[in-house]
């Protein structure tokens, strides 16, 4: 299998060995994104904010691969804290339409500030 990495437009570019989002055989892995805007800041507000944000940044890493949210088969998101599931869950549930991709969701000690992240599978569609 042959594997391509882009750079999404938008987002600032890692500074750790690794790439944001990486596709190859007809699937696209996203690294789990975080809420940063383009220059590298953390986003202002709670988790409806940061999971809005996330979930653009999710959404920058497909369309590089040339998908959508519609071609996601399966969503792992960590929060930092499981008392934002709700307010999460309703943010979340806006982005994706039926039939929704699979998802676990857990709790993990993220970076200062940031109370979300998510990583994506997709097929790549055609």
């Amino acid at each position: 299998m042959t594997r391509d990495a882009r750079q999404p437009d938008g987002l600032p570019r890692p500074s750790f060995p690794y790439s944001p989002v990486v596709f190859g055989g007809g699937l696209v892995w996203t690294s789990g994104q975080v809420a940063v805007d383009a220059t590298g800041g953390v986003v202002s507000g709670g988790i409806a904010e940061q999971t809005r944000r996330v979930l653009h940044n999710v959404e920058a890493c497909l369309a590089a691969a040339g998908c959508t949210m519609d071609d996601v088969v399966k969503v792992t998101a960590f929060l930092a804290d499981l008392g934002d599931f709700a307010a999460f869950n309703a943010e979340y549930a806006a982005a994706f339409a039926e039939p929704r991709p699979a998802r676990s969701t857990v709790q993990a000690g993220l970076a200062a500030g940031l109370l979300v992240e998510i990583e994506a599978v997709a097929v790549v569609p055609g």
